[in-house]
């Protein structure tokens, strides 16, 4: 999960750096933070207790979820060609699918047994 999430954020710097300026400043920082902060997250649950995860891989899944918007808005505008889009986006809802997978699992785990 980690490297999926580390490959795009290095592909989404390559599109950052060349972003035009009047997005670049604005909602391209943003959605850098939000890479930025998806990683952190990521990270951070990979090293706790299964009971404590849930709460690191929600903000994750949220954060995700925002970053496609913004995604979106960009390619909207004509920041982002339809090539970068896709490329973007397909491997956002990948690791998306991948963090509900988690998420999921966590949940299942750490429920009360009903018997």
């Amino acid at each position: 999960m980690f490297e999926k999430v580390k490959s795009l954020y290095l592909i989404w710097y390559e599109y950052y750096r060349i972003l035009p300026t009047t997005h670049r400043y604005t909602l391209g920082q943003k959605v850098d933070k939000y890479f930025t902060e998806i990683i952190e997250s990521i990270a951070i649950a990979a090293f706790l207790k299964p009971e404590e995860k849930i709460p690191y891989v929600r903000l994750a899944i949220r954060k995700s979820d925002v970053l496609k918007i913004f995604l979106h808005i960009l390619w909207e505008t004509k920041s982002l060609d339809d090539y970068k889009y896709i490329q973007l986006s397909d491997k956002l809802n990948d690791i998306g699918k991948d963090l509900g997978g988690w998420n999921g699992s966590l949940v299942k785990k750490n429920s009360p047994d009903k018997k």
